[in-house]
């Protein structure tokens, strides 16, 4: 029993995350997935809102997509928010960008809760130029009386690999 309540000082004497979000975006699961999606979501050249996009995210937060390697080898990469922001910073600078949720499967307990989040990706924001699909799988936490995401990990489609049935729209009910 001592144990279990030495662990609980140490979990709760962190320091409280800052809590600069806008109330609205953090409010539920569905804003805080749908201000993710909005955030990196943008024409060419045109700046993203890198303050809001550092809001939604604990202070330790990471991305991480997997890939493949020149050789074709599955392989990942974990990145801070801020790492994120400066590898897709360049890409942004030239390319329209916009990543939609087609299909989400979630689960929730108490305080934590994780998303199966099926997105496509455009070059427009007519939708009418795909160029990837996949799912993110975005982690959770509620903290302070606000969400907060603590990981994306995510998993483009490619050839032999495409997204199974079951994440996309229609099945289950969506």
């Amino acid at each position: 029993m001592r144990s279990a309540a030495f662990l609980a000082l140490l979990l709760f004497s962190v320091p409280a995350f800052a809590q600069d979000a806008d109330p609205d975006d953090v409010s539920s699961i569905d804003n805080i997935i749908g201000a993710l999606y909005e955030v990196i979501s943008g024409p060419a050249n045109t700046p993203r809102n890198w303050d809001r996009f550092h809001s939604l995210f604990v202070p330790d937060a990471r991305l991480m997509p997997i890939g493949r390697d020149s050789t074709g080898a599955v392989m990942h990469r974990a990145w801070s928010p801020q790492d994120y922001q400066e590898v897709v910073r360049p890409y942004f600078d030239v390319n329209g960008f916009f990543e939609v949720e087609i299909s989400r499967v979630q689960e929730r307990y108490g305080n934590m809760a994780h998303a199966f989040s099926t997105y496509e990706s455009y070059r427009n924001a007519t939708h009418d130029d795909l160029v990837g699909r996949g799912i993110n799988s975005i982690q959770l936490v509620r903290h302070g009386g606000r969400w907060w995401i603590l990981t994306i990990f995510w998993q483009p489609d490619w050839p032999g690999l495409p997204v199974p049935d079951k994440y996309l729209p229609g099945e289950d009910g969506d």
